[in-house]
């Protein structure tokens, strides 16, 4: 009984890890104002990006300087390869002063959740 109890317990960890590392539940609405931010290398952008997306690299020195110039009162939906750079921009952004900030995940989620097509290189 113990070892039945403990398997349903590291079960359910293991499915809430990966739900929190899923996409986001609800649809992002994509309008006119909004800007679409990919955060990975310029290399990983280049391989395939979301429809109109802008491509600042978190890793950049740059970054900050680049997200600087950006209005801040715009609404922001930024996504990486997984989620995870997204998340890092979505608090360093957040830190400079900017609020409509969406983490849309890795690119095939943040597909998902915005309806923008993933363009690729010919």
């Amino acid at each position: 009984m113990k070892k039945l109890l403990a398997s349903l317990v590291l079960v359910t960890v293991a499915a809430l890890g990966l739900a929190a590392c899923s996409a986001p539940a609800d649809p992002v609405v994509v309008d006119e104002g909004t800007v679409v931010v990919d955060v990975r290398t310029p290399g990983e952008y280049a391989q395939g990006h979301l429809t109109g997306a802008i491509n600042l690299d978190i890793q950049s020195a740059a970054f900050d300087s680049e997200v600087k110039r950006l209005p801040i009162d715009a609404t922001y939906v930024i996504y990486c390869q997984s989620g995870n750079r997204a998340g890092t921009a979505v608090s360093r952004m957040a830190a400079m002063g900017f609020s409509d900030l969406k983490n849309a995940g890795g690119i095939a989620d943040a597909s998902k959740a915005t309806g923008l097509a993933i363009i690729t290189a010919p």
